[in-house]
């Protein structure tokens, strides 16, 4: 009796404790605080169970690391490094910094509850609608100078869609059009970006914000035949090399090879990328699902991580987690930690031109011969451009797997 009265005084304690908190069910506004005094919104929706979901325009990404201690709380974002440390200042506001560490990258953050808007929308009409598709370049006039393709859907204000450039996508950008005033913004766990801009029927004129370390200014002009260059033409084996090779280790310490017998007179697919990329992720993900719904022993995948972790034993731990998170079966060796830069990673692999994006797929046929790189990966943020990458990645691994060696 004794210890019932005691467990019950505590747990009258505890409830009548205002510093104890939980994530209240709903939808709470997310927002980092970037450069020129703006705000990077994205709505995040709490459950019963102790789990949140991000959404983006179409997308959604569970979370369900959370960890609360009395008015402090973290959250660990998925499969990425990076996550939330806070403090509840009542019990519908959070306030703390966004981290990723390894970066050494800190970004104020507040969540607010019950706000279910992304941008505050004030009551000015759209000008024009920018449904369709956008001729996009990135710093002009500059070394960094880069091309992209915007592809953008409007009801009435509300505006989704993305860039697409030529080693990938923004994400799932969505936002709002008011008046002249475009606003877009994402948050997918590892990368927040907000795209602002100054809209005419047939222009844009603005500026991309990555987190609160980069910005850059853009323009985009309507122009609905416009395409990028072919990704398939991008990255290729210089001259002077017969093929693909590499010798990295994985977590156990053993070093794999295209030499190896498991991959001798088998299609190998070989994948650069890195744990801290979400197109690397949403790839990923399609080669998992690939792999359940086309079992061939035929055929084989090798992931080559090139890490920004401080350390080895740091980068294979994000390896680790990207595996176990996504159910991933074929091997991801670590060919590079310490940074991500792309000049040091094509010293890994000096028989490619250039590493010029991550992810970076290399197809290599049962006799050991380079026959196709693709460059970048079209996310299903790209639409019609996802479904043709895999109807054409299918049909021709395909190819390469009824071939007779």
């Amino acid at each position: 009796m004794r210890k019932l009265i005691a467990v019950g005084l505590l747990l009258f304690l505890y409830s009548c404790n205002p510093d104890v908190f939980t994530v209240k069910e709903g939808v709470w506004r997310a927002r980092l605080e970037v450069q020129d005094n703006q705000e990077l919104p994205f709505l995040i929706t709490a459950f019963p169970d102790n789990t949140l979901v991000i959404s983006n325009g179409e997308e959604r990404i569970n979370v369900d690391e959370i960890e609360i201690n009395g008015d402090s709380i973290r959250i660990q974002t998925p499969v990425y490094e990076g996550f939330f440390k806070g403090v509840f200042r009542n019990e519908s506001l959070i306030e703390g910094e966004f981290i990723k560490p390894s970066l050494d990258r800190v970004v104020p953050f507040k969540m607010v509850y019950g706000e279910d808007f992304r941008f505050r929308e004030s009551k000015k009409k759209p000008q024009t609608s920018i449904t369709g598709n956008w001729e996009t370049v990135f710093s002009s006039n500059t070394p960094d100078r880069y091309i992209a393709k915007g592809i953008f859907e409007q009801e009435g204000s509300k505006v989704t869609g993305t860039f697409r450039t030529t080693t990938g996508d923004y994400r799932y950008l969505e936002g709002v059009l008011e008046g002249d005033e475009l606003r877009l913004s994402t948050f997918d766990g590892a990368h927040a970006f907000l795209f602002t801009a100054k809209v005419s029927d047939s222009s844009m004129d603005g500026y991309f914000y990555s987190g609160n370390h980069w910005k850059e200014p853009f323009t985009a002009k309507r122009n609905d035949t416009y395409t990028l260059p072919d990704a398939k033409d991008l990255t290729f084996i210089k001259e002077g090399y017969d093929g693909l090779e590499f010798s990295f280790p994985v977590q156990s310490g053993k070093r794999i090879s295209l030499k190896d017998d498991r991959y001798k007179n088998k299609v190998v697919l070989v994948q650069i990328m890195g744990s801290w990329c979400p197109n690397c992720l949403e790839e990923s993900k399609y080669y998992v699902n690939y792999l359940k719904e086309h079992p061939n022993t035929d055929l084989e995948i090798i992931g080559l991580a090139f890490e920004y972790a401080p350390t080895k034993e740091k980068a294979f731990q994000s390896i680790s987690r990207l595996k176990d998170r996504l159910g991933v079966t074929y091997p991801i060796a670590l060919a590079q930690y310490g940074t991500e830069d792309k000049k040091l990673a094509n010293e890994k692999l000096p028989m490619l031109n250039h590493v010029l994006s991550y992810p970076t797929t290399i197809f290599i046929d049962k006799k050991g011969v380079v026959r196709r790189i693709h460059t970048g990966f079209n996310g299903a943020a790209t639409g019609e451009k996802h479904l043709e990458f895999t109807k054409d990645f299918e049909g021709f691994v395909q190819i390469l797997l009824d071939e007779v060696h």
